[in-house]
This record gives structure tokens, C-alpha cells and sequence, in this order.
């Protein structure tokens, strides 16, 4: 079974001073890895006509949203976070779920900050989607649920891949914007509402939710539906972890204890953890 990139990485490190490896040498090796995750994630996203994985996002967005001054279409990505954080203070009452759920289904916003966030220009944490491929890879898993999808890049590689893709989204705007980008590409999934639909029952072998739980009103209601949904023996793959941060407003979880007790009560079992880049993790279903 191949290792994955965070464990190989986290073993870079771990070899300093011994053998001659430096933390210069470290770095470049650090550097050539993610580039083969970055090789990977390009090539799934950017479009055939479009130099590079920027501009192939850049032109999307002005496909879209019907701009072609893609001046305008890059201002509008550089301000998304400040344009988010002012609509959730305008709109949103954490105590109110209606006002989170509304929040989310009308913003089209947060489809430039997604859209911006998966150029890779300000980190490379999407490029955890890539870690996921190649643990589905080596676990045999085809039935494939991206759960609080966005713009369905995550999607986007996984059908590449030949998966059978579910995504599910409470937002319109973020659904309808993600099967306009796999219809474009000609890449077939299936789309689940979250707002007016259930998760099918056992339905899935691997599930994702890479940085959606942290934006959760009742991260364990969650679990439950996730835990229905997948196959015994299913996989789940998650980042439940979160920080303070004034320009994210939305981030309304920071303790994940109670969701970590419900996934202990429905028996799932730990089986990997990345401790090293991005800090996913992979719980069994029994």
C-alpha cells in the first residue's frame, strides 16, 4: 500500500540530522512531493484552454458570472473574505439556525473565495482533497460523497479518477455553480440538497468533509447522517479541528469533543491521522 504524502513528509522531518539531511534538505524534498499533488490537482481542475490553474479558475468564474474583465473577477476573489465576514455580520444570529442556513444558501460570494482558495496561491490545504484520492485509491473505495462540496473541485478530481461522485451542499448558488463546472467538463455526478433532501442510507465507502465542520450549527446531527450514509466499513475523511480567526466569522465551532464522543458511540475506529501538514483525519465505520 503506497504512503501517503503527509506521512512521507512528516518522516522528512523527523530524519533531520541524521545521514547529513538538513532542514534545507527537508525543504526541497518537502517541496518536490507537494508538487506532485500540486501536478495532480492542476491537471483534474484547470480547463484545456487555459495556461495555467489560476487563469483556468479566473476564466471560469468569468464564463459564469458573465464578466469577461478578468481584472474585476480577481478583485472580486481578493475581497471575498472581507465581503463574506461583512454579510455575516449584516445577516447571521448564531442562535438563530435559519439565519446560518439562509446565509449560505443566498451568498455567491463564497464561491470566489472558494474558487480563489483552490488556485493554491494563499495555502496549499486544498491539495488535502489529493491525500483523500490516494487513500480511496488504496482502500478500493468508488462510491464517493463529498459532503459540504462548495464548488465541486473536490468532485472534479474524484471523477477524473473514474469514482462515482455524490456531492451535497446547502447552498443553491454553491450546487448550481459546481454541476455548471462538471457538465463543463463533461464529468457526471450526482447532486444532493441538503436543505430538502436526505443522504441515502448506506450508500457510500468514503465520505469527505474537508473544512466544513467548523461551519456546522450541530456538527453531531451531522455524524448521524453520515454515519447512516456510509457502508460498513466505510470511510470517513475530515478535518475536525478549528481556530479563532476575526476574518471568519462563519467558523462557529472551535470544540469538536462532542462530535468526536458521537463518532465513538457509533463505533468508529481512528485509522489515520495527519499530524504533519493539514491535520485530517480517517475514522472506520464497523
Amino acid at each position: 500500500m503506497l504512503k501517503l504524502m503527509p506521512d512521507q513528509v512528516k518522516e522528512l522531518w523527523q530524519r533531520i540530522d541524521q545521514d547529513n539531511f538538513n532542514s534545507q534538505d527537508c525543504y526541497i524534498e518537502q517541496e518536490r512531493l507537494l508538487n506532485t499533488y500540486r501536478s495532480l490537482w492542476n491537471n483534474a481542475l484547470r480547463l484545456e484552454n487555459q495556461p495555467d490553474l489560476q487563469q483556468s479558475i479566473l476564466w471560469e468564474l468569468g464564463q459564469y458570472m458573465g464578466c469577461e474583465d478578468a481584472v474585476e473577477i480577481r478583485t472580486r476573489c481578493q475581497l471575498a473574505v472581507p465581503n463574506l465576514k461583512a454579510e455575516w455580520q449584516n445577516k447571521v444570529g448564531l442562535s438563530n439556525r435559519k439565519s446560518v442556513e439562509q446565509y449560505y444558501d443566498e451568498s455567491h460570494t463564497t464561491i470566489y473565495e472558494l474558487m480563489w482558495w483552490h488556485t493554491l496561491t494563499e495555502d496549499s490545504s486544498p491539495l488535502a482533497y489529493v491525500t483523500a484520492l490516494e487513500f480511496a485509491r488504496n482502500h478500493g473505495c468508488q462510491q464517493y460523497l463529498d459532503f459540504g462540496a462548495g464548488v465541486g473541485s473536490g468532485g472534479i478530481l474524484f471523477a477524473r479518477d473514474g469514482c462515482d461522485v455524490s456531492l451535497a451542499d446547502i447552498s443553491s448558488p454553491l450546487q448550481q455553480f459546481s454541476q455548471w463546472r462538471l457538465e463543463t467538463r463533461k464529468l457526471s455526478a450526482k447532486f444532493i440538497d441538503l436543505k430538502i433532501s436526505s443522504l441515502p442510507s448506506h450508500a457510500f465507502d468514503m465520505i469527505t468533509a474537508l473544512d466544513v465542520f467548523e461551519h456546522l450549527v450541530d456538527p453531531v446531527e451531522t455524524i448521524e447522517r453520515i454515519s447512516d450514509a456510509l457502508k460498513p466499513g466505510g470511510f470517513f475523511f475530515a478535518r475536525l479541528a478549528s481556530e479563532m480567526d476575526d476574518d471568519r466569522p462563519q467558523h462557529i465551532v472551535q470544540d469538536f469533543k462532542p462530535t468526536f464522543q458521537c463518532l465513538k458511540r457509533h463505533g468508529f475506529v481512528q485509522v489515520w491521522e495527519d499530524d504533519w501538514l493539514w491535520g485530517h483525519v480517517v475514522f472506520q465505520k464497523p
